[in-house]
């Protein structure tokens, strides 16, 4: 019988593009994936460490895990991703049942190092930096099974150039490496040609895509090249590809956004009209504390640009509380800067010290965690009653939706997204496919999503479904 696997995904996007990558090699190699980790095989984890809790709760499952693994002989317990890249062989000190730790550099490896370990033993292995090798460089090289076959992530770049004070980002994802142009508009060509219709194009920071190609270039001998991003470029040619109706991305560095970003947006109908722009902090002096590399002033002119190219445009963003030596009047300034942004939705945080980055060394200066906790909520207030009047300027409105499909909740409730990605239930009689273009009229307003009435059939799916035969 073939072995089954199960995968469980922490972090952001890329993690979970990384984790269909890991299941599409699995599949490859002839496992099945499992209903659930009772009936599985093997177990991947792929980690974050962005935040100290996430490191927390990776440990504490691996130590639910153990039980797991010592019920049936041959299971296999896999630790990928930023947390493995971070903590190397730390993770098999704290949990020595973990089969293999591999880290954000060699995902290419997972199913190799899996059947190596049934052999072999246990296996640590963590790459310090990327494979120079187009054809595993970039997750979307490898073999995938994706979750959704309507929609797509495709990777633009892997690693950070930027030196932001709080990130471990390019301590675990390396160096900043753009993927050949061509490369990323074949890959949109394919998923287009197999019914995919919205993509995401996904990098740690999008907008300085293709700066590294140029480079390389002009140090080729091309004198002729400027050296400067090529992410409206870009940008243009995968929203021209026919058959796609809904170009996003994320995530781009406000120092990074540039006037031709914001037309190549404006200009490209299938580019929804969403952007994520991470503030992080609303004070300069904490913004400059950071190395963010922009003012709270230019932050918002260039918001007021691309709101003036899009007038329907929906912005969230990233914002930290208590980073080391904000004081009442950074905070003040951060809960200014979030009113005057009138964000959609707003991903706020408290401060968390991240072993290897400047911040982390910043002691002296760590804010009070009863003070950190009671700005947070001082900010979520402000930042939800936002979400909420933008939401509740759309009743009334007709919205192009997005069907994912049936609501966790309700049966009878159907799920889906906007252009803008806002998130909305409707109910329906009957099913209604996932990838399907239906038009509902708003009619309730939440913080987080939108409730409404179904008006018209839009779309049919055009992704094919995989229906499994039995010979006999």
């Amino acid at each position: 019988m073939s072995r089954s696997y199960v995968i469980r995904t922490y972090g952001c996007q890329m993690n979970e593009h990384d984790s269909e990558r890991i299941a599409g090699m699995l599949e490859a190699d002839g496992l099945v994936l499992a209903d659930s980790e009772e009936t599985a095989d093997v177990v991947v984890v792929n980690t974050c460490c962005i935040r100290e809790g996430a490191d927390t709760k990776t440990y504490g499952n691996l130590g639910h895990l153990k039980s797991w693994k010592d019920r049936v002989e041959g299971r296999q317990l896999v630790v990928a991703g930023c947390m493995a890249q971070k903590d190397r062989d730390g993770v098999r000190e704290r949990a020595p049942w973990v089969d293999v730790v591999l880290g954000t550099h060699n995902v290419h490896r997972a199913s190799e190092l899996i059947t190596s370990a049934r052999t072999s033993g246990p296996i640590t292995e963590i790459f310090d930096e990327a494979v120079i090798d187009d054809h595993v460089l970039f997750p979307s090289a490898l073999p995938v099974r994706r979750e959704s076959s309507f929609n797509a992530w495709v990777t633009i770049q892997i690693g950070c150039d930027n030196s932001c004070a709080f990130c471990i980002v390019p301590a675990v994802r390396g160096v900043e490496i753009s993927r050949p142009f061509v490369d990323i508009v074949q890959e949109v060509e394919l998923l287009a040609s197999r019914g995919v219709t919205e993509i995401t194009l996904l990098g740690q920071n999008v907008n300085s895509y293709g700066r590294d190609l140029a480079l390389a270039q002009r140090q080729g001998g091309a004198s002729d090249v400027r050296v400067r991003p090529m992410f409206a470029e870009l940008l243009r040619a995968v929203a021209a590809v026919p058959g796609i109706r809904r170009v996003r991305f994320t995530s781009p560095h406000p120092k990074d956004m540039r006037p031709d970003t914001i037309a190549a947006m404006a200009e490209s109908a299938a580019v929804c009209e969403q952007l994520h722009y991470p503030l992080q902090a609303g004070s300069d002096r904490v913004l400059a504390a950071m190395h963010r590399g922009y003012t709270a002033e230019r932050y918002l002119e260039r918001l007021v640009q691309a709101r003036a190219a899009m007038p329907d445009l929906a912005v969230s963003t990233d914002i930290i509380v208590g980073f080391p030596g904000e004081t009442d009047a950074d905070f003040e300034r951060t809960l200014e800067v979030a009113a005057a942004a009138e964000f959609d939705f707003t991903f706020t945080f408290i401060f968390s010290p991240r072993p290897g980055t400047e911040a982390a060394t910043m002691h002296d200066h760590f804010v009070d965690p009863a003070v950190a906790a009671q700005r947070f909520d001082r900010l979520k207030l402000v930042v939800e009653r936002s979400a909420l009047l933008k939401h509740r300027d759309r009743i009334g409105r007709t919205e192009e939706v997005l069907v994912e499909g049936p609501s966790r909740k309700n049966a009878g409730v159907v799920s889906g997204r906007t252009r803008q990605y806002k998130l909305v239930h409707f109910p329906s009689d009957t099913p209604i496919r996932a990838g399907s273009y239906v038009s509902v009229r708003i009619d309730t307003a939440a913080p987080h999503h939108l409730g409404g009435e179904m008006v018209e059939f839009l779309a049919e799916p055009s992704h094919k479904i995989h229906i499994p035969v039995a010979a006999g």
